[in-house]
């Protein structure tokens, strides 16, 4: 129960708790020191209106209307909560006059980072958390008197001297003189941190049954905070908040649904008795499930005797089985580790959801034990939630082991010598059913041109097996899916996709029981514009390619092809070849093709191929050694031919030195093409691709007839 009764900014008991607007709870004087000033309260001070008591100065009001304001960079509070800062005053700034209007200042909760702003009432805005202030008084009470009783852990008296400080690093409990000798506040324990020593079970204050007095027992009864001189004697439930019989009168509360404060008292407290049941429940089941857990542990760490019996059935057999011996090992080593991680993972998993529920309920029972109508309705609503969202916790499955004692590896020795190379442990793991669904590695899948690369993995703690997987992907243009891989592999790689088009992939996983379910749906959008090289894989042997493959040369006299790495089937594409050197005019072409293109003569001149080729005074178009419009103007060293590839008109068309060169050079063209170029040794050409489509085409050149 005690880390309830801490405050989240200093890590210490509460000390004049107050309830903030989203139900949780901090110390006043830790609320002054996390206070912020808002700009118009900088203006306010520059001008001279900053007051000594400007931090007590909060309001409900928010900057949004909503309660909430905007997260600001933070520091940590020593309970490693997330807290703001106190903006200080500027330099020299004077105290506020009399009547002065109040600096605009804000409160940022230190939980859940919700923010209030301030007006003239300040921290009195909010009301006091009177249940929690008497229960830690309690606590405080009960764990001093434990302190008393608890002994010095390290000392040579008999018998030993009371405990003064408990080291919650090294979990020892000293006395004076023992802790300045064995645990100076220097070195190494400089940093560790020496706190009271704790309450012992059964004493007051320390969950038993010292509860002090109730409102009934003496107790003066809480009054109204906006009015003095009258007792809480109704329940707003629009508000949520005890009202009095002035406020009613006031008509703050006219049109609200009010009712009886007793009647609400028992309500909300017969609530919450109901959902402490359920956490009871689980408590019950969970501190049960820990001692089963802790067998299974035990059981697990003697499967020892697997070990020798492998090598026992090793030994017996030939030297060929030694090499094979030390993997059975490590694979048995594994197992074992496999289950004992597992099994330590869920112990300290339900330990600590036991430790907070534990204290959720002690909690919620010493609250349970208050007799204040009006402060236990201040907190019944959160306090209900807090335990109802408890309980949900533990989910079906939570309280059942993730492994069995049993090492499901058995050794078959009967197969021939020969076999023994493959000799493995066979998996019984019985029954077999679909594997789950395989998560998605974002940060591994990515686009490159028009090729993809997914990434997944199944989940965690995953005990059924997985025989492969089915990688689908739509059609880029929001399709049906299709299958594009099956297999084993986890990750995958297509190309040949569209440019600038998005696809949707998704993958599953599937064994002998069946095909698991589909992963997240993963979207993925192919590059704008194409990057590639000539393909050293397909060009013709008598090509030599140098510059990362952009530059291509040749080391025959006759005319040799290399197409380009991409291919196009769809959208807008463009690229450039610069001729870097020219000798003897000849006649290099420039265009498309087939991936089997005749590699061995001028490129056009089969029915796989669309090109212009060129001398240094005209060019022609050529397909299936077809010559058409010839058009004046040729190329030289330092031209550049561009090429221009719209199969969304499904027609090619040449530039040369920026120069639309002849008409639209062919039509109706369909299908996958591939960047080509033919060459001899007299010609040297450079690939510049990635290249935007021109947006302006000049006037061409008329052919001549």
């Amino acid at each position: 129960m005690e880390e309830e009764l801490k405050c989240p900014v200093c890590g210490s008991l509460f000390r004049e708790p107050i309830i903030l607007p989203c139900s949780h709870n901090v110390c006043l004087p830790c609320a002054r020191t996390i206070a912020v000033q808002t700009p118009e309260s900088e203006q306010h001070l520059a001008a001279g209106g900053g007051g000594g008591d400007h931090a007590d100065k909060l309001s409900l009001h928010s900057e949004t209307d909503s309660g909430y304001g905007s997260y600001t960079p933070s520091l940590k509070s020593p309970n490693g909560v997330r807290v703001l800062p106190l903006v200080p005053a500027p330099p020299g700034a004077a105290a506020a006059p009399r009547g002065a209007g109040p600096a605009s200042s804000s409160l940022t909760c230190p939980q859940c980072h919700r923010s209030a702003s301030l007006d003239q009432r300040g921290l009195r805005g909010f009301q006091r958390n009177r249940l929690l202030e008497a229960i830690v008084q309690r606590y405080q009470q009960g764990r001093a008197a434990a302190a008393a009783a608890a002994k010095c852990q390290l000392c040579d008296r008999s018998p030993p001297e009371p405990a003064a400080v408990l080291c919650e690093q090294c979990e020892v409990l000293y006395c004076a003189a023992c802790q300045l000798r064995c645990h100076p506040a220097r070195g190494p324990f400089a940093k560790h941190r020496l706190a009271p020593p704790p309450a012992q079970p059964g004493a007051p204050g320390g969950g038993g049954d010292g509860a002090g007095k109730g409102a009934g027992g003496g107790r003066k009864l809480p009054t109204c905070a906006e009015h003095d001189l009258e007792n809480y004697s109704m329940y707003c439930v629009s508000c949520r908040s005890p009202v009095c019989y002035q406020c009613l009168e006031e008509g703050r509360h006219n049109k609200h649904d009010v009712k009886a404060l007793g009647a609400m008292w028992k309500q909300h407290k017969a609530q919450l008795s109901q959902a402490l049941n359920g956490v009871s429940d689980k408590a019950k089941e969970a501190k049960e499930f820990l001692v089963q857990l802790k067998n299974l542990l035990q059981q697990i760490q003697n499967g020892l005797d697997y070990e020798a019996c492998l090598v026992a059935q090793c030994d017996a057999l030939v030297d060929a089985l030694t090499r094979q011996k030390a993997k059975l090992l490590t694979k048995v080593t594994k197992e074992r580790e496999h289950k004992l991680k597992v099994v330590w993972d869920q112990i300290n998993h339900c330990t600590l959801k036991l430790r907070q529920s534990t204290g959720l309920m002690e909690y919620c029972l010493e609250v349970i034990k208050e007799n204040d109508p009006s402060g236990f309705l201040q907190i019944s609503d959160a306090l209900i939630k807090r335990v109802q969202v408890s309980q949900e916790q533990w989910v079906k499955g939570a309280l059942e082991p993730k492994v069995s004692a049993e090492f499901d590896l058995t050794l078959d020795s009967e197969p021939l010598l020969q076999s023994i190379h493959q000799l493995d442990f066979i998996q019984m793991k019985f029954p077999v059913s679909v594997p789950p669904v395989p998560l998605l590695q974002l940060e591994k899948c990515c686009t490159r041109n028009n090729s993809v690369t997914l990434a997944w993995r199944m989940p965690p703690l995953s005990h059924n097996p997985v025989e492969g997987y089915i990688l689908e992907l739509d059609d880029g243009d929001g399709g049906q899916f299709r299958e594009v891989y099956v297999g084993k592999e986890t990750l995958c790689t297509i190309d040949g996709l569209h440019f600038n088009s998005t696809y949707n992939a998704r993958v599953k996983a599937f064994n002998s029981s069946g095909v698991g379910p589909y992963s997240k749906t993963v979207i993925l959008q192919t590059s704008d514009v194409a990057w590639f090289t000539f393909d050293p894989s397909s060009a013709h042997r008598d090509i030599v390619l140098s510059n990362d493959n952009q530059t291509a040369t040749c080391n025959s006299y006759d005319d040799r092809v290399v197409l380009g790495t991409a291919a196009f089937s769809k959208g807008v594409h463009y690229w450039e070849l610069h001729v870097d050197r020219y000798d003897n005019h000849p006649d290099p072409a420039f265009g498309i093709a087939r991936i089997n293109v005749v590699k061995d003569m001028m490129l056009g001149k089969d029915d796989k191929a669309w090109a212009m080729y060129v001398d240094n005074n005209r060019s022609w178009f050529m397909h299936c050694n077809s010559h058409t419009n010839r058009t004046e103007g040729g190329v030289s060293k330092g031209a550049t031919v561009g090429v221009l590839l719209d199969l969304n008109k499904h027609n090619l068309t040449f530039y040369i030195n920026g120069q639309q060169q002849g008409p639209p050079a062919f039509e109706n063209i369909e299908g996958v093409f591939m960047p080509a170029l033919s060459l001899n040794r007299n010609v040297q050409v450079t690939l510049h691709t990635g290249l935007e489509v021109p947006q302006s085409v000049k006037q061409p050149k008329l052919p001549n007839n």
